[in-house]
């Protein structure tokens, strides 16, 4: 069985947030993961700042649209209040 996956990516200041709504193997919702990469001429190349393969503790939301917008929102916060820790 092919599981569906849905995508968003968006920058927020020197980074940049790749989203991800990936179906769950039991087909009871949408687990939310997220990467963060700082961009910019500082930057390392492919260098990951975070990554979450399963927000919440593997919560299932009922959309792939809930799960994106839980993920982004949980990378602001992140780049918001724990940047010293992201720099790569």
């Amino acid at each position: 069985m092919e599981r569906q996956v849905q995508l968003n990516e968006s920058t927020e200041g020197p980074y940049r947030i790749y989203a991800g709504a990936l179906e769950a193997r039991q087909g009871d919702g949408y687990i939310a993961a997220v990467v963060v990469s700082r961009i910019g001429p500082d930057a390392l190349p492919g260098r990951e700042a975070y990554r979450d393969e399963s927000l919440a503790c593997g919560h299932r939301w009922e959309s792939p649209d809930d799960a994106l917008r839980y993920a982004v929102t949980r990378a602001r916060e992140i780049i918001a209040t724990q940047a010293q820790m992201l720099s790569c």
